[in-house]
């Protein structure tokens, strides 16, 4: 685990504030229109901090609210939630996440940079930059991390470093958002084990202990406090391997769970992402399952590309954000497979967002999942699409094989029959 916080300093303090002022009128409205829990994508340190603006009860918006809606409406409300959620990391845990200079949330002071030559790393050195150089694990992908010196923003620094090492690859840290609701902060207790030979992947929180997870469970943690149980991670993990109370599309199946999350308000990590499919790939897991999303960024891009390389096949939601938002990371990478999600009437969910593909669609509505008491309960999202095709795609070994099983359509509809009802 590596903690690895920058300096708050005085440039990313009128960043945010720049942030906030840009951004008001979206925040004010958010108040009237105060969406549903379930259109968040939260992050689990950030969503204490949130009751105010989108858990009012009896003031919700449900699933049957955003189908009313018009296109245009629908992309206001998503992105007021969008904003308000990154406004309020910003105000709450400004000590630990700032914006880039494409005004993304990131780790605080650090810049992720690869393709460096020990010339750059003498320069870097010399103007200020703290720098440790690491290889990740599974993926034979050398890593030079930068801690910004005090007194200059993340969006500042990233210029400086791409004008002092032109050539190498340089991006931050972003922060990536479970793409389902803003499930209850409750946890339970962690499940453990020890899994030899082949299993199923899972980047997100932790998975509690759960009567439907009959298989084995290891778990390992990229992120301060980790691993820890977590509400998200332990839904997903049973629609991927339920067998009980919860079906899985792939029951009893062996689980590898990489808690990017834990405890740290900046987890969610571009670099944790990357470590955790090293990991992945060190473990020959053939297929793993990452509901997340965020923005593009080099350095895990080109991580899913070495992982493909060693056979690792990704299967990544579109994120909530809505058709108007921007392409969703890491599902718009060319070779992951794209997933988004229809209701119980098979309809594509309207707060589903977009990627630059979209290969399946799966359930992520009307349905159940397994919750960190060991019962289960309803969820909403293109997290919950995703598993479903995982774990379809562990059990059948390929894609030719889900091609052949799912129903025509744009995008083909895979597992209709996986849902979970009351």
């Amino acid at each position: 685990m590596d903690d690895f916080d920058g300096q708050r300093n005085d440039d990313s303090r009128n960043d945010d504030s720049d942030m906030r002022t840009s951004q008001s009128w979206i925040i004010a409205g958010l108040m009237l229109i105060v969406p549903t829990a379930s259109s968040a994508q939260l992050l689990p340190g950030v969503q204490q901090a949130v009751p105010d603006l989108i858990g009012r009860a009896g003031d919700t918006l449900d699933g049957a609210g955003l189908d009313r809606l018009s296109p245009a409406r629908l992309a206001d409300r998503l992105a007021a939630v969008r904003a308000a959620r990154i406004d309020t990391m910003l105000r709450n845990h400004g000590d630990r996440i700032e914006l880039d200079d494409r005004r993304e949330p990131a780790r605080r002071g650090v810049i992720l940079l690869t393709g460096v030559d020990g010339g750059m790393i003498d320069t870097l050195r010399a103007a200020g930059y703290g720098v440790d150089s690491m290889m990740i694990e599974g993926l034979d992908l050398p890593v030079t991390r930068l801690t910004t010196h005090k007194g200059r923003s993340l969006a500042k620094a990233l210029r400086d470093v791409r004008r002092l090492a032109p050539r190498a690859q340089v991006s931050a840290d972003n922060l990536y958002f479970p793409s389902g609701p803003a499930l209850p902060l409750t946890t339970g207790t962690l499940a453990a084990g020890r899994i030899e030979g082949r299993a199923a992947g899972l980047i997100d929180g932790g998975v509690a202990r759960h009567p439907a997870l009959t298989g084995p469970i290891e778990q390992r943690g990229f992120a301060e406090g980790a691993p820890r149980a977590s509400a998200h991670g332990t839904a997903v993990a049973s629609l991927i391997s339920g067998d009980g109370v919860v079906k899985g599309a792939s029951p009893g199946a062996p689980l590898l769970v990489a808690d990017v999350y834990g405890a740290d308000p900046a987890g969610g990590g571009a670099f944790a992402l990357v470590r955790a499919l090293g990991w992945m790939a060190a473990r020959g897991v053939p297929v793993v399952t990452v509901s997340l999303v965020g923005p593009a960024n080099p350095l895990l891009d080109g991580a899913i590309r070495l992982a493909r390389d060693k056979g690792v096949m990704v299967v990544a939601a579109v994120g909530n954000d809505g058709p108007a938002a921007p392409p969703a990371y890491p599902a718009s990478y060319p070779g992951v497979i794209a997933v988004t999600g229809i209701d119980g009437r098979g309809r594509l969910l309207p707060e589903a967002g977009r990627a630059l593909h979209v290969d399946f669609a799966a359930p992520g509505a009307d349905m159940q999942a397994g919750t960190v008491n060991g019962g289960k309960g309803p969820v909403r999202g293109t997290s919950f699409a995703a598993p479903l095709v995982a774990g379809r795609l562990f059990a059948r070994g390929s894609i030719a094989a889900l091609r052949a099983e799912a129903t025509r359509g744009k995008p083909p509809v895979l597992c209709a029959d996986c849902r979970n009802k009351d």
